[in-house]
């Protein structure tokens, strides 16, 4: 059960060994006073699943398990630490995949019991936001766009650990488009790299539609552009014509960022904030970076907070970051965490005051 207290302050250094194992990334780092990276170990398994075309769950859990033990000797070793040193054990628990979850949640809470250490449970999207925050202070209100494989998120927070959710995917998040048009294209998994690069070789001669673009919700659509997109390729391929794959994913990047940026520009025209943050895996697509740094131009009162490339994929950094936050208000769990795989923020209106 997760315990939220009153908020509490510390003036000491503050060391907390952070996991994350929601998909195919092993990751275990050491944050210093949340904003200070001393360590960041990813064990990565992208080639295991790229000749699966995708992330298979039993497959991740198997290599978490393989390389959980050396990634938490590596990040206290390059961090130059020991289990004495630290204040907390913090973990995502959710969401994402179970297997993989479990692993890193049963590693943390065997650290944390062996070591009596405070155990700090984390939703795996409030870390995306919070890698924000080793590279510059949150200011409250702010609002974050969360782009990734699996969520695609328009988040209020008008406080400091208040989030809200004002809109989101209704079907496919826009790095899952991306994975799926990149099979079509030809590009092994993950494809958002390299669709981004062919983009930037390309134009958008096909005019995809923009799902929802119009719409008076903040909600988002992606099924449709991908339907679309896949259509047209195999219309193509049986009437025997050759489309330029540089077009057609220039056509498919400007449809998937007209939304994005929509969207947001009208989110940040409703809801006035004092910093816009763009978290997740496609955060580090040059085409929606670009675009949101100059819409930012017409919010001066608004500061544009890009989670940096390195930062932007699944790490443990970002989950120290956001557990050094929730230490402080001292929200803590026991050895009943179990994983949460549909974890979620509140929608606006829901939340907590």
């Amino acid at each position: 059960m997760v315990n939220a207290l009153r908020k509490v302050k510390f003036v000491t250094r503050n060391l907390i060994l952070s996991f994350e194992t929601s998909c195919d990334e092993t990751s275990v780092a050491v944050i210093e006073n949340g904003d200070k990276i001393l360590s960041n170990i990813v064990a990565t398994q992208i080639k295991s699943h790229q000749r699966f075309g995708g992330v298979v769950p039993e497959v991740a859990s198997r290599h978490h398990i393989e390389q959980i033990t050396g990634c938490i000797n590596d990040a206290l070793r390059k961090a130059d630490v020991d289990y004495a040193d630290l204040d907390a054990v913090a973990v995502t628990y959710g969401p994402g995949l179970v297997g993989a979850l479990l692993i890193g949640v049963t590693a943390a809470k065997a650290v944390a019991w062996a070591h009596h250490l405070p155990l700090i449970p984390v939703n795996h999207l409030a870390g995306h936001i919070y890698g924000a925050r080793l590279v510059a202070p949150i200011e409250f209100p702010a609002m974050a766009l969360v782009v990734s494989g699996g969520h695609t998120e328009l988040v209020y927070m008008p406080k400091e650990n208040q989030f809200e959710i004002i809109g989101e995917t209704r079907d496919d998040a826009a790095g899952e488009a991306y994975d799926k048009i990149g099979r079509v294209l030809g590009i092994n998994y993950p494809a958002g790299k390299q669709v981004d690069s062919m983009a930037h070789k390309g134009t958008d001669t096909f005019h995809f539609p923009r799902a929802m673009d119009n719409d008076e919700t903040f909600d988002f659509s992606f099924s449709g552009l991908k339907s679309a997109f896949i259509n047209t390729v195999h219309h193509a391929d049986q009437i025997h014509e050759t489309l330029d794959k540089n077009d057609l994913a220039a056509s498919f990047q400007q449809a998937v960022i007209d939304v994005l940026a929509d969207k947001t520009v009208r989110a940040l025209k409703t809801y006035p904030v004092k910093q816009l943050i763009l978290a997740g895996g496609v955060a580090a697509n040059r085409g929606l970076r670009d675009r949101l740094e100059s819409e930012i131009n017409a919010f001066p009162n608004t500061k544009l907070a890009l989670v940096p490339l390195s930062l932007c994929g699944d790490n443990a950094a970002m989950i120290g970051a956001a557990g050094e936050m929730l230490y402080r208000y001292q929200t803590f769990t026991d050895a009943t965490l179990n994983a949460d795989p549909g974890l979620e923020f509140a929608w606006l209106g829901e939340a907590e005051s």
